[in-house]
C-alpha cells in the first residue's frame, strides 16, 4: 500500500526531507511538496543574499529530487486560513510534515519600533530579493544614515547591499526595483550594532572578509573593542577567522578615498527608536560583558538615521490548529513530533538556528520518525488533494509549471544577471500559464 507524504514548505528543509523520504516504505510513497508560492526553493530564492550565487547554486540538487516520479511541487495552495486546512490535510496523507521555516521576524520590542523607517530584515531582504509580500515595501533610502541592529550573517548581508554600487551587482539577481533605489539611496553611514563584543558574533568568514572588498565603502571597527589578542587563541577557528579580520579593519583605519563607511559597532543594546512621524535616532545603553551576556551600564547614546533595519531573529507562522510556542517563535514539538502524523522540521522544528546543509541531516532525522511511526492507510493522498484544490477553485502549479516561470525570469534578465525575477504572483501565474 502506497504511503502518502506531505511537506507544507518547499524550502531546504522541505526538500531534504523528501530526499530522505523518497526510500521508505520500499520506495512506495508519494510526496506532494506544498507551498503557498508558484515558486519553489523558500529562502533559497527569497532569502539568500542575491550576490551569493554559490550558495543558490544548491537548488539544483532540490530541482533533481523535485524531478523524480514520487516528489511533486504543489504551488500557489496556502495552509491555513484562506486555503487548505491542516485538518484537511492530515485526512488527506498518512504524514504531514510542515517545513515552513521562519519568515517573519522576531519583534524589536522597544517602544517607537512601529514608527516609519523601522523594517525588519525579512522584509528588507524580502524586499531586495523581490518577494511578493515585500515588493511593494519603499525602504527610505534618502537618508544619510542606517542602523543594521544585529551581528550576524543577515545583518551584514544587508549592510553590504546597502554599501554597494549598481556595478558590484552584476551576476546577481537582486530585483531591478531594488537596483534602482539603491543607485539614488543617499546612505553614506552604515551602523551593525551588537549588543557583546567582536569574540560573540555569528558572522562567519566570508560575509565579514567581503566588507572590505567594497567598491565604495570602508569597515572601520574601533580598535578599543578587543580583548587582549591572546584570548582570541580560545576562539573556534571560524570565529578566530572573523576576529582576525576584524582586528586587520581597525588597524587600517577607513579608506579616504571611499564615501561610504560602514562601523561594526560593539556593546550597544537598542532601547528606544526616537522621532516624530518617523524614524529620526536610535537610542542605545552602552553595555558590558558579564559572564559572557550583555549587561546595561546605564549610559545612553543616541545615533541619528533615517532608517534601522532589524536583524535580531525570525519566527515560525502559526497554523491554525497546530500547537505553537509563542516564545520560541516554532511550533510546539518534540524532537520534530507535534501530533500523531504531524511533524516539523528546519526552522519550524528548532528556530531559526543553522545553516542550510543543517537543514539536511534534520530532514533525514524526520523521515526515520515517519518510518518508525506511520503505517499507510489507504488514504487519498494526491487525488484527495487534487480533488479539493478543484473545489475550493485553488490554481495548483506544478514543478513544470515553474520551469516556465523560472525560464521566463531566465529570458527577462539584464545583462550580466542570471535572472529578472516576477515579484507579482499575478504575473508568476500568466507565466505558468503560458
Amino acid at each position: 500500500m502506497t504511503l502518502h507524504l506531505a511537506i507544507v514548505g518547499s524550502g531546504p528543509a522541505g526538500y531534504y526531507t523528501a530526499e530522505a523520504a523518497q526510500k521508505l516504505n520500499g520506495g512506495d510513497v508519494r510526496i506532494d511538496i506544498i507551498d503557498r508560492l508558484p515558486t519553489p526553493f523558500g529562502l533559497i530564492r527569497a532569502g539568500v543574499a542575491p550576490d551569493h550565487q554559490s550558495i543558490k547554486a544548491v537548488s539544483r540538487r532540490y530541482e533533481k529530487t523535485a524531478l523524480s516520479d514520487s516528489v511533486r511541487f504543489v504551488g500557489n495552495v496556502a495552509v491555513g486560513d484562506g486555503g487548505i486546512a491542516m485538518d484537511e490535510l492530515l485526512g488527506l496523507y498518512d504524514a504531514v510534515v510542515l517545513a515552513t521555516g521562519a519568515p517573519t521576524d522576531r519583534p524589536l520590542g522597544i517602544p517607537g519600533a512601529d514608527l516609519p523607517g523601522v523594517l525588519g530584515s525579512s522584509a528588507f531582504v524580502g524586499w531586495y530579493n523581490g518577494h511578493p509580500d515585500f515588493a511593494g515595501l519603499a525602504p527610505p533610502l534618502d537618508s544619510e544614515s542606517v542602523v543594521v541592529i544585529g551581528n550576524g550573517n543577515v545583518a551584514i548581508d544587508c549592510a553590504r547591499i546597502l554599501a554597494k554600487l549598481p556595478e558590484e551587482f552584476e551576476g546577481a539577481d537582486i530585483v531591478q526595483h531594488a537596483v534602482d533605489a539603491l543607485a539614488a539611496s543617499k546612505v553614506r553611514l552604515i551602523r551593525i550594532v551588537g549588543r557583546r563584543g567582536p569574540h560573540q558574533v555569528s558572522f562567519t568568514p566570508k560575509e565579514v572578509g567581503e566588507m572590505g572588498e567594497l567598491a565604495r565603502a570602508t569597515p572601520v571597527v574601533d580598535p578599543a573593542v578587543f580583548p587582549p589578542v591572546a584570548e582570541d587563541e580560545a576562539l573556534e577557528p571560524g570565529l578566530r577567522k572573523v576576529v582576525t579580520t576584524l582586528r586587520a579593519f581597525a588597524a587600517a583605519g577607513p579608506d579616504a578615498n571611499k564615501p561610504v563607511r560602514v562601523y561594526f559597532d560593539y556593546f550597544l543594546r537598542p532601547v528606544e527608536v526616537l522621532g516624530d512621524g518617523k524614524v529620526e535616532a536610535l537610542r542605545l545603553e552602552r553595555t558590558r560583558l558579564v559572564e559572557g551576556r550583555a549587561e546595561g551600564t546605564g549610559e545612553m547614546l543616541d545615533i541619528p538615521c533615517g532608517m534601522i533595519v532589524s536583524c535580531i531573529g525570525y519566527r515560525t507562522i502559526p497554523i491554525a490548529g497546530v500547537p505553537y510556542d509563542d516564545r520560541g517563535g516554532r511550533f510546539v514539538n518534540d524532537e520534530g513530533r507535534i501530533a500523531p502524523g504531524l511533524y516539523c522540521v528546519g526552522w519550524a522544528r528548532r528556530g531559526p538556528t543553522g545553516t542550510i546543509g543543517t537543514n539536511r541531516p534534520d530532514g533525514f532525522a524526520i523521515a526515520d520518525l515517519i518510518a518508525a511511526d506511520i503505517t499507510p492507510a489507504g488514504k487519498a493522498g494526491r487525488a484527495g488533494l487534487d480533488a479539493l484544490a478543484a473545489e475550493k477553485g485553488i490554481d495548483i502549479v506544478t514543478f513544470r509549471d515553474w520551469q516556465k516561470i523560472d525560464a521566463a525570469e531566465v529570458a527577462r534578465a539584464r545583462g550580466g544577471a542570471p535572472r529578472e525575477k516576477f515579484v507579482a504572483v499575478d504575473d508568476m501565474m500568466s507565466a505558468a500559464r503560458s
